[in-house]
């Protein structure tokens, strides 16, 4: 009768072995039912700079600037009064909508989908408002 040869994949070292299939199983049910796994992270060694603690967040500064006349609109306005800002200008193409960088100290302008973001906002802005 042939024997029946399995890659041994349970081998610590560099790779898996083949190995008669008697002796996989005679190794499988001597190992201990229900081992359980732990996982061990290595300890930071202290040549690793210790990672920078997150800077606080403030609140959106924007610079709205009108397209066609490139005059500024509005300049280092909240949220609030950027979105309200908004509600009179016919479409996002007309003007162009900076926010304050705090890295640079400078202004960085909106990417097209933080624009769009905000120009949502523009219209759940009027619908919730009161109507007087």
């Amino acid at each position: 009768m042939a024997k029946t040869w399995v890659l041994d994949t349970d081998t610590k070292g560099t790779g898996a072995e083949m190995v008669p299939l008697e002796s996989a199983l005679a190794r499988k049910r001597g190992a201990p039912q229900g081992e359980r796994v732990s996982v061990v992270r290595p300890k930071r060694r202290d040549t690793e700079p210790a990672p920078e603690a997150p800077r606080p967040r403030h609140p959106a500064r924007f610079k709205v600037v009108d397209v066609l006349s490139r005059s500024v609109l509005a300049e280092d306005a909240g949220t609030r009064e950027t979105v309200a800002l908004l509600e009179g200008v016919r479409s996002s193409v007309d003007v162009r909508v900076y926010v304050r960088d705090p890295e640079s100290d400078g202004w960085r302008p909106l990417t097209l989908r933080e624009t769009r973001l905000l120009w949502g906002f523009r219209t759940r802005a009027a619908s919730s408002s009161p109507a007087g």
